[in-house]
């Protein structure tokens, strides 16, 4: 039953700054609410390799300097868009290159860490952004 795994799915994400800004991304998958690129990661990949990777698809960056910046969990949350069971691996990381938007990004932006907050973020991302603006 593969639409809906009776196990936990390892995801990676990343919010990425350049120029002083940091990418926003909305998609389907959360409902239309704002979050940051990523997805899950492959059988025998690992997570480092598969952030490098789902930003090169999603968005089409490169990564550097990317660190761990916090685990979070996601059980069957309405944000979205089918139940599942998410362990979320979020990163900070600097990005290069320009956003080449994959299909299932809707639409994207680079704004002012600040200003992030007054997005509709789903609820992992707002956490990753305060996480970061208390080290800014």
């Amino acid at each position: 039953m593969e639409d809906r795994p009776r196990y936990p799915i390892p995801t990676v994400g990343a919010l990425v700054e350049q120029a002083g800004r940091v990418l926003l991304v909305r998609t389907a998958k959360w409902r239309g609410l704002w979050g940051v690129p990523g997805g899950k990661v492959e059988w025998g990949e690992g997570l480092e390799e598969a952030l490098r990777r789902e930003f090169r698809e999603e968005v089409g960056l490169e990564l550097r300097g990317v660190r761990l910046a916090l685990v979070q969990e996601a059980i069957f949350s309405e944000e979205f868009h089918k139940p599942i069971h998410m362990l979320l691996f979020n990163y900070f990381a600097l990005g290069e290159g320009e956003v080449r938007p994959g299909e299932e990004i809707l639409e994207w932006a680079w704004v002012e860490p600040g200003a992030g907050l007054a997005f509709p973020l789903n609820t992992f991302t707002r956490r990753l952004l305060e996480r970061y603006l208390e080290g800014a």
